[in-house]
């Protein structure tokens, strides 16, 4: 009995060191990063902003792959299906990651479940913005004229279930105007019906939108900001204009599969926290409208739990779904 013990106990420990010199030697092979969205988006540069620096910082490649499709559940299921060896990383945004499962009715997948978060990347904030040509000046003037005409007004958004989208439901629940939302594949065919008249005003990131409203092409109403954004400094944010509780962006954050090991979380933590950090990749993100900011895997996981209980009954109570 002695010598069974003794022998199960010098295993353990042996596998123990040998698991422990495994995450120590982390990585020593190229790291995927996952993008649920097909390039040049908000979150595909993103990716490509931090991979250099994610590479410099570690030793190894930090390859951007691109797994577009299903509202960003393609890219989620894959990473959440892969091994939890460090390797195969999640580019996430709040579609792909928290509302996607719920919109498609589709139990792929679980932030909390069945992801490992690392660290937030970057916050980028929506603007409110009408057609030139639409009688209103400020929100006061939009929201009166939606409860006095009821459903006439038209709301360009992204997709289903999208930030951009979800912001519009929020204004309707917390105002009590009404609208309708022409549901558009993506952020580029609502700016052009937007720009062309077809549809009245949007939600769009700030970082799509300044070029448009400094042009005269759109006007700005207000920003879904706690304060306003050096962009766009003309421009109120949503308690200045008179409505509470609009504060909101799109974020993007870097997730590993559950069960990746601590320590290998803790490194890719420090070397974002180091990388967002750093002066050029601070201005290159606030040129695209964006605030780069990174977190613990502990301030990560409390913000997603946050987003997810805000916005979760929204999409409950507007019946959004992707049919």
């Amino acid at each position: 009995m002695t010598r069974h013990f003794l022998a199960r106990a010098c295993a353990a420990v042996a596998l123990a060191s040998l698991t422990s010199l495994a995450h120590a030697a982390w990585p020593d092979k190229p790291v995927r990063v996952i993008v649920p969205y097909p390039p040049g988006g908000n979150v595909d540069v993103a990716a490509r902003l931090i991979a250099p620096g994610l590479q410099a910082a570690l030793g190894q490649p930090f390859i951007v792959e691109n797994r577009p499709g299903a509202g960003g559940m393609i890219a989620g299921e894959f990473v959440a299906r892969s091994d939890p060896d460090g390797y195969t990383l999640f580019m996430a945004a709040n579609g792909p990651l928290l509302f996607s499962p719920l919109i498609f009715k589709r139990d792929a997948y679980k932030w909390n479940r069945d992801f490992a978060p690392i660290s937030s990347i970057s916050y980028t904030p929506l603007v409110l913005e009408v057609k030139p040509s639409l009688p209103v000046k400020n929100l006061t003037e939009l929201i009166a004229l939606a409860r006095k005409e009821p459903g006439k007004l038209t709301m360009a958004s992204p997709g289903a279930g999208t930030t951009n989208h979800l912001v519009s439901e929020l204004l309707q629940h917390i105002t009590g105007a009404r609208w309708t939302t022409a549901q558009y594949k993506g952020n580029a065919p609502a700016n052009t019906d937007l720009l062309g008249g077809q549809v009245d005003f949007q939600f769009d990131q700030i970082s799509v939108a300044s070029p448009f409203i400094k042009d005269g092409k759109l006007r700005a109403l207000a920003v879904t900001t706690s304060q306003r954004v050096p962009m766009l400094p003309d421009v109120p944010t949503f308690a200045e204009a008179g409505v509470t509780g609009m504060d909101a962006s799109t974020f993007t954050g870097l997730l590993a599969p559950k069960g990746t090991s601590p320590e290998i979380l803790a490194k890719l933590s420090k070397a974002l926290e180091g990388i967002l950090e750093q002066p050029d990749i601070i201005k290159r993100f606030a040129d695209l409208g964006a605030e780069a900011r990174g977190s613990s895997p502990e301030a990560f996981t409390h913000y997603l739990a946050a987003e997810d209980a805000r916005w979760t009954p929204i999409i409950e109570s507007a019946h959004i779904t992707a049919n």
